[in-house]
């Protein structure tokens, strides 16, 4: 694997000249990230900050933090302070004296930067940075002509590419939808490849398991060369603890993949409240904030500095039914309260994004999705998951609401801006050029601001309504089946070096042939 590496760093003739994109491809496309302008939105008191962080203290001091199937992390804890129990052969429980995690923390990153092969892309994530990605692991897709469906490989680059194209996102996401028309042992290789070779921005990587995780991080060091990958993030992989209170072995061992080589990775408990999580926020958060704080934990453990991003995905659910629901304002306060935890903490934060249980890019959808949207942003959220496509409570990736999802990014990038108060902004020329009762249509001030002044959507419809109707009465989900196709038959792939296509291609062809497909 590392004469893979070095053959096509050979063959470049100098570090990252096969990685980045040609110079004007697509500029006006690129806004690598949001800086935000506005405030963030704290709703809890210190109080009531205190008795939550209190609350998680107890957790891992009183309860502790099941592993399983992984004596090597067990270690890592046991030498680090940790009490631990053997339950049975491979689980153990640990417990941890109030603020050992803290403490063990405090050497993660506040702020870091993921590298995109082309520079011109590369995110920062943490402090008043922004980032938003794609949804993530859909097993199925669906659009307006085909209805739901597994989805293929064919999905999977086909949301890689609109995913590039949009000017309102900034990262390549991860597993956008599960290619199930590829083996499930292999099929990682292909995604990451799809990431690799039809975006030039940041991305995920595997987490499924550890050798896949490392893998991921293989494919990185043909890309951007093994030296570079050693001193910089490239990858990042999403880790799910498994609540209430697990760590299993595959998620311990691929966080400390990612770790050992100074990748990053986010730390995300599902809590589904009055399943595996306490019904009420306040309890959720507690719980939230133990799990999450130890399994980033894990990752200084195994190397101090590593980034690591803390992270909450707290869902309500239907009591009536035991479905999960989406997009509902419990867990949006949620959201606004893990930005403040995040804050005291002094580690970035991923939570939220467009969700939704609505089984069509209707009005649910898009109601539960701003609901949603806006705790992320409000709450100084820095790593945004799912912000396009989510449908159906996670289980379906949507075209349309891919699309119309983009074009609510596009707005909150205009939203996080603010605005300036100054001598032309207050506009006192523009009223007094024409005096009262004339309109401002031709003011030197109007012509100046035009272009600028207001964000205009690709999507929304402003006609009259005679004119909306003439046309045919198009609704906004039809409006967005129309732009999906008409970006994916525009899309130009940005340009990669054809020796290190070549060579990523050689390793993904010698690990497929090492092992027999697997299907579950």
């Amino acid at each position: 694997m590392a004469e893979l590496a070095e053959k096509a760093r050979g063959r470049r003739g100098r570090r990252g000249a096969g990685r980045t994109g040609a110079a004007g491809q697509n500029d006006h496309l690129r806004v690598p990230y949001i800086s935000r302008k506005i405030p963030t939105y704290d709703i809890l008191s210190e109080d009531s900050l205190v008795q939550i962080e209190a609350t998680a203290e107890r957790i891992m001091a009183e309860i502790g933090t099941e592993f399983r199937e992984d004596p090597e992390t067990v270690e890592l804890f046991r030498r680090a302070g940790a009490e631990v129990a053997e339950l049975s052969k491979d689980r153990w429980n640990l417990k941890f004296a109030p603020g050992m995690i803290r403490e063990i923390l405090k050497t993660a990153p506040a702020r870091f930067t993921q590298h995109a092969r082309n520079p011109a892309n590369t995110v920062e994530i943490g402090g008043d940075a922004m980032v938003f990605a794609p949804s993530y692991g859909s097993p199925f897709v669906m659009d307006l002509d085909n209805g739901r469906r597994y989805g293929t490989i064919a999905d999977f680059e086909n949301f890689v590419k609109l995913a590039q194209m949009s000017p309102n996102l900034h990262h390549s996401g991860g597993t956008i939808c599960e290619p199930t028309d590829i083996a499930v042992n292999k099929r990682h290789l292909d995604m990451v490849y799809a990431h690799i070779r039809y975006s030039d921005r940041a991305f995920l990587g595997s987490i499924t398991a550890p050798e896949r995780a490392e893998d991921s991080i293989e494919m990185c060091r043909i890309l951007f060369g093994a030296e570079f990958v050693d001193q910089n993030c490239v990858i990042m992989g999403n880790f799910n603890t498994t609540s209430p209170l697990v760590i299993d072995g595959i998620t311990s061992r691929g966080i400390r993949a990612y770790a050992a080589a100074g990748q990053g990775s986010i730390h995300l408990p599902f809590l589904l409240g009055g399943a595996v999580a306490p019904l009420t926020m306040a309890g959720s958060l507690a719980q939230c904030l133990a799990e999450s704080m130890v399994s980033c934990a894990i990752t200084q453990l195994v190397r101090p500095g590593a980034p690591c991003v803390l992270a909450s995905f707290i869902s309500s659910m239907s009591l009536r039914s035991g479905s999960p629901t989406f997009g509902t304002p419990e867990p949006a306060l949620a959201s606004l309260a893990m930005g403040q935890l995040a804050r005291r903490l002094n580690l970035p934060l991923r939570c939220a994004g467009n969700f939704s249980t609505s089984k069509l890019p209707d009005a649910q959808a898009m109601q539960q999705s701003m609901m949603s949207m806006m705790s992320a942003v409000q709450c100084g959220a820095n790593y945004i998951l799912h912000s396009a496509g989510f449908l159906d409570g996670l289980l379906s990736m949507s075209y349309e609401k891919f699309i119309l999802d983009a074009d609510l990014c596009g707005a909150l990038h205009a939203y996080l801006k603010g605005f300036e108060v100054n001598e032309d902004t207050l506009g006192f020329d523009a009223l007094a050029e024409g005096g009262p009762g004339e309109h401002l249509f031709s003011t030197r001030h109007t012509l100046r601001h035009y272009q600028s002044a207001y964000w205009d959507s690709a999507v929304d419809d402003h006609q009259p309504w005679e004119t909306w109707d003439e046309k045919g009465g198009i609704d906004a989900a039809t409006r967005a089946n129309v732009r999906w196709k008409a970006q994916l038959a525009a899309y130009e792939a940005p340009p990669l070096d054809e020796a290190t296509d070549e060579a990523l291609k050689e390793f993904i062809t010698r690990k497929k042939g090492d092992v027999a497909d697997a299907w579950y």
